[in-house]
């Protein structure tokens, strides 16, 4: 699809998906382009554009100051992916734990006003007439909320278009909205495997920015989606994880198999936002977690992940998190992100492997075996970036993490037998417990899902794992355990101004305070 054809699509989407995430939508079908409904239709474009406009924003591909608040500065740091070498607001910001409001509010804003809008905009144009499309919100719906529900817990989301008597809008609890994710993605992976066994024919390729409308594909992505939303929850509700889980396993089209199979959303020929944050300002670098397993283990995607420095072509260093940092030049020389190609990732097929072999230590049916599922993630990895040395880093029993030492300032450091540094080796062992097993599928999978912070920060919030290193400086007026490490974000600021009252009630859904130290609901783990 010509790159003209879909800007002026995104144009007519964010017309028809003007205004506020809080209420119905008003006049959205007014259009001074002077586009009828029914001229929209011949093409598919009333459903399609914004579909197309849903998936560009799952991080706003077009905005790198937003994107920097909406994930980065939170979600990429909290996950020990990335850190930043910038002081920002005299050092007291989300990477030492002084959470500030006006940072936080983005993430909640970007998904509701231009994704979730997007997707149910489409869905109440689609619905009885377009089940195919009907069906593509469905999953993109779950795809956009179940990150945003993984940052705050409780959501508006099947309360979207209720508005009560005093304006509000109810919230679903994490655990309701859970089960709301599971009903939408088996409905929509039944309506799309009810097309493909039919042989009708497939509608989306004008608009999707993922699979170039291949409904197999998005089958596969959504079955993927739900067997991780099911370990998500496999700590919590037991039953239901495995009845979801085995729902995904045993489906005939599968999970995501092999790289070909990625969730990325192609957003040339505009630059991925963190190529900005690291090149042109400078506020992007390595972090000293990744330094330490990656460096470790030897572990050849770390040339494909990050910039050796000055220093010399083997040598990495990453920042640690929750430092005192006094001016940007004392860390900027530190490893440079590689450059990322114009296409942002947010599921691969390694992550799949990587829920089967937890899937399969869960005795879950149609998991396998959890020692091939495992290893089958790291060479699925491999192979995304190029990599044909497998088998000897497969088969490595003996290196681990290194200690951390931070060359600016030994307090930083992180020596070997410090209860932070991991000692888990990358070799399966059958005859470990199952927590060394779970340990080992985690740190991979970690590795793998780079830089998807968003993910690596749920997943290590679930299992504690990879061992991180906590923040020196906790600026959190402790309400954040700098031992159990920050947990959620608490409820944006936009929602105390415009919907208070349903904001009080999803509050008391929180198994504490809402601040950063309260749990999710899934994160039982101690």
């Amino acid at each position: 699809m010509k790159k003209r054809t879909l800007h002026m699509l995104l144009v007519i989407a964010t017309v028809l998906l003007g205004s506020g995430c809080t209420g119905k939508f008003i006049d959205i079908n007014k259009n001074p382009y002077d586009f009828g409904e029914d001229e929209l239709k011949g093409d598919f474009q009333l459903m399609g554009a914004p579909m197309s406009q849903a998936q560009l924003h799952l991080l706003r591909y077009n905005d790198p100051p937003t994107a920097q608040l909406q994930q980065n500065l939170n979600a990429d740091i909290f996950s020990g992916y990335m850190m930043s070498p910038t002081p920002f607001e005299g050092n007291i910001n989300n990477t030492n734990y002084g959470l500030l409001y006006y940072w936080n509010n983005h993430p909640w804003n970007e998904a509701y006003n231009w994704v979730f809008k997007a997707c149910a905009f489409t869905q109440q144009k689609a619905r009885g007439k377009y089940p195919d499309f009907y069906a593509w919100a469905q999953i993109m719906k779950v795809e956009a909320m179940h990150r945003i529900s993984d940052i705050f817990g409780p959501i508006i989301y099947t309360h979207f278009s209720d508005i009560n008597a005093d304006k509000s809008l109810d919230y679903d609890s994490q655990q309701q909205a859970y089960y709301a994710f599971f009903r939408d993605l088996d409905s929509g992976i039944t309506t799309l495997t009810n097309y493909v066994n039919s042989g009708a024919t497939q509608r989306f390729q004008a608009f999707d920015l993922v699979y170039k409308g291949d409904y197999v594909q998005w089958i596969k992505f959504a079955n993927t989606l739900r067997l991780r939303l099911a370990i998500r929850i496999s700590g919590i509700d037991e039953a239901k994880a495995r009845a979801e889980g085995e729902a995904a396993l045993k489906h005939p089209m599968g999970l995501l198999q092999d790289s070909k199979d990625n969730f990325l959303v192609d957003i040339s020929p505009v630059t991925h936002p963190l190529n900005i944050m690291c090149y042109t300002w400078a506020d992007l670098r390595m972090s000293a977690p990744m330094e330490s397993i990656l460096t470790g283990y030897k572990d050849p995607r770390l040339s494909k992940y990050f910039v050796h420095t000055d220093e010399g072509p083997n040598v990495y260093r990453g920042i640690r998190n929750g430092i005192r940092i006094s001016a940007k030049e004392q860390y900027s020389g530190f490893s440079l992100l590689v450059r990322l190609e114009n296409k942002i990732q947010y599921m691969t097929a390694a992550e799949a492997w990587f829920l089967k072999a937890e899937a399969a230590l869960n005795g879950w049916e149609g998991a396998g075996t959890a020692a091939y599922n495992y290893e089958k993630g790291i060479s699925t990895s491999f192979a995304q970036y190029g990599l044909t040395n497998v088998d000897d880093y497969i088969n490595n029993s003996t290196n681990k993490a290194k200690p951390y030492i931070d060359p600016n300032n030994p307090v930083n450091n992180v020596p070997a037998g410090s209860p932070h540094l991991s000692t888990i080796t990358i070799k399966w062992q059958e005859g470990a417990s199952k927590e060394e097993k779970i340990e080992r599928i985690i740190t991979q999978k970690w590795i793998a899902m780079f830089p998807e912070g968003q993910e690596a920060w749920s997943e290590f919030r679930r299992t504690g794992y990879p061992k991180l290193f906590p923040v020196v400086i906790n600026n959190s007026n402790v309400t954040i355990s700098s031992e159990k490490f920050i947990r959620r974000l608490p409820m944006p600021q936009i929602e105390q101004v415009t919907n208070p009252k349903a904001l009080a009630k999803a509050i008391k859904t929180l198994s504490g305070p809402d601040n950063g130290g309260t749990r999710l609901w899934w994160d039982t783990k101690p």
